[in-house]
């Protein structure tokens, strides 16, 4: 338990973190990382929602995938990042905001690839920049897939309201396939910080 001001009436509560999490020991901690209410707890005093912010590292065996949430610019230790850079067919990952944790843990129990995901979100925002006049710089996060045809669901922020957007699977398949024809667009082994800034070395 550590002490947290609410953010409304900067009430002072002791709420519960988890600075590691294992879905193989505790299975129902995915399901709330996937909703992101692992990371809200709610102000006893005045009812506000509040967002709480902390590293963790998220581990599930059964995909193999780990997660770190590592707020700020620091780097996972280097014993560590070592030790795991050799875990057979783990993706490693280092995110830097709540709400990436999730996106990443979402992406992977839809079976999707975070690289070819990012991609998508590449074509999308060019695309919705083009519509509208344009850039759209708000970051896209994708949330789920949907209907029969497996349409990737991305949501925004904008004009002070989350909007979605749909984007065909057929986007999917043609990042898979340009992927196919440049593979040096790969991380490197370790915890690697996939995102728009780290795509964005390769395109412009």
């Amino acid at each position: 338990m550590v002490p947290a001001n609410c953010s409304r009436c900067g009430g002072t509560h002791s709420v519960e973190t988890f600075p590691s999490i294992n879905t193989a020991l505790d299975p129902t901690l995915k399901a709330r990382v996937r909703d992101g209410s692992l990371f809200v707890w709610e102000c006893p005093y005045c009812g506000t929602r509040n967002l709480l912010k902390y590293e963790t590292l998220y581990h599930d065996p059964a995909e193999r995938l780990m997660v770190w949430l590592l707020p700020g610019d620091a780097l996972p230790p280097a014993a560590v990042a070592d030790a795991v850079k050799e875990l057979d067919g783990y993706t490693l990952r280092l995110v830097r905001e709540v709400g990436d944790l999730v996106e990443k843990v979402n992406i992977h129990a839809a079976g999707l690839d975070d690289v070819l995901v990012e991609m998508c979100k590449y074509v999308t925002r060019m695309e919705l920049s083009e519509k509208q006049g344009s850039v759209v710089e708000a970051p896209l996060k994708f949330y789920k897939l949907d209907g029969p045809d497996n349409d990737l669901l991305f949501s925004f922020p904008q004009d002070g309201e989350m909007k979605v957007v749909n984007v065909g699977f057929h986007v999917y398949e043609d990042a898979r396939g340009i992927l196919g024809r440049h593979p040096s667009v790969r991380p490197e082994p370790g915890f690697a910080q996939v995102d728009a800034a780290w795509l964005g070395q390769y395109f412009r």
